[in-house]
């Protein structure tokens, strides 16, 4: 006597099929880095740009989180931070074109480095002009192929 499979079943394959799925993303959050600098600034510079996509792009935060136990945690970004790194040149280009698209971004410069609180970090942005930045690090948010584009000419980071 072959058993007949139970209604739910179907139902239960499709879900189990669709988690194993990979989950593909029409948008993309990345950094941009310049190489020349070094581990600790690169980690530095990532969080600080990060920091101000999730604020500013709501969509793109998560569900809190919580253990087994209860214990409740901070909701991150729903989906990964793409890490890239470049030349100075490469940034400056990708610079315009996140300008030029008008996309969601944060930017880092030299200057970041001397200063030690948020107050001084936006003056030390404020007092140079757009095209004579000292970028370290952008980040973006925006449509896929958007972001691809402004990314032009940048690697993936090691």
């Amino acid at each position: 006597m072959n058993a007949e499979p139970l209604p739910t079943e179907p139902a239960r394959v499709s879900t189990e099929r669709a988690r194993a799925e990979p989950v593909r993303f029409d948008t993309k959050i990345a950094v941009l880095l310049r190489e020349d600098l070094e581990p600790w600034q690169r980690l530095n510079v990532t969080a600080f740009l990060v920091s101000g996509i999730g604020p500013s792009v709501p969509e793109v935060v998560g569900e809190p989180y919580a253990d087994a136990d209860g214990v409740g945690y901070l909701p991150m970004f729903r989906q990964p931070v793409l890490v890239f790194q470049g030349t100075k040149e490469t940034l400056t280009a990708a610079h315009a074109r996140v300008l030029s698209r008008a996309l969601p971004r944060a930017v880092f410069t030299s200057d970041l480095f001397t200063t030690g609180n948020d107050r001084d970090n936006r003056a030390a942005v404020r007092a140079v002009p757009t095209a004579e930045l000292d970028l370290v690090g952008l980040a973006v948010y925006g449509p896929r192929n958007a972001v691809d584009k402004v990314l032009k000419g940048a690697r993936m980071h090691p």
